[in-house]
């Protein structure tokens, strides 16, 4: 496949992705919303995607079709056209687990798949978080990191909305207590232990502010226009 199909529109478009891709997504408020999202735009035009979480997900996440191997020719078998692929190596009562980062770089450099995506932090549906020690599980042969910030965290407290609120709070210099604003989100996901930790020297570092609507629109171009200031950020989007 000499180029991917759907870079021009949707979701992949405004990521402006190439033709091969390993894309992580990192953050809090609403990962899985854009893994799926560009997973099925990609495959819809003609792409051969493979999604997965180099963590945990919740079991409702893995959609049909699910391949249990990390095997280059059963993953290539089990590819059918017009539908992403989700890669499952563990199975647990209310959760899944992915390959590792190691394997999966295996399989980016060993399969047939146009582009993977995966789910490389956890954040128990909050709206924004810092990385704890062991986290985000970014796999070393990612291209483009997507960090996730909900624009619904703007004016919140830190300890009403954050996933782990002592590690944001720590990064920021406040108390769990502090109001959120526009720069210190911008100052917690453009820093190198908050959004861009563990982020690969070469891959493209992306912001998505995600839960705009019409009453939250100026707070998300005001956030955008922060973040986009930063030399360690190549886009923003706003969904």
């Amino acid at each position: 496949m000499d180029e991917c199909p759907a870079v021009n529109k949707g979701l992949a478009g405004e990521l402006d992705l190439g033709p091969r891709e390993l894309v992580a997504i990192v953050g809090a408020g609403g990962k899985s919303t854009i893994l799926h999202q560009l997973g099925s735009e990609l495959a819809e035009s003609g792409s051969r995607v493979l999604l997965t979480t180099t963590t945990k997900m919740g079991r409702d996440q893995a959609t049909e079709p699910v391949v249990r191997s990390t095997d280059p020719e059963v993953i290539a078998a089990s590819l059918l056209p017009g539908k992403p692929l989700f890669l499952v190596i563990e199975e647990h009562p209310h959760k899944i687990s992915g390959p590792t980062p190691e394997q999966l770089d295996q399989v980016f450099a060993d399969s047939v798949v146009d582009v993977i995506i995966a789910e490389a932090d956890g954040a128990r549906s909050r709206l924004i978080k810092a990385p704890a020690d062991h986290e985000p599980v970014i796999p070393p042969s990612a291209t483009t990191v997507i960090a996730v910030v909900s624009v619904h965290a703007i004016g919140e407290q830190i300890a009403d909305v954050a996933h782990r609120p002592e590690l944001v709070a720590d990064l920021l210099g406040v108390g769990s207590d502090a109001e959120l604003t526009t720069e210190a989100i911008a100052a917690l996901v453009t820093s190198p232990s908050g959004g861009r930790k563990a982020v690969p020297r070469d891959a493209r570092f992306i912001v998505a502010i995600t839960a705009v609507d019409a009453d939250h629109q100026d707070a998300a171009d005001d956030l955008s226009a922060l973040l986009i200031r930063n030399p360690g950020v190549d886009r923003v989007i706003e969904r």
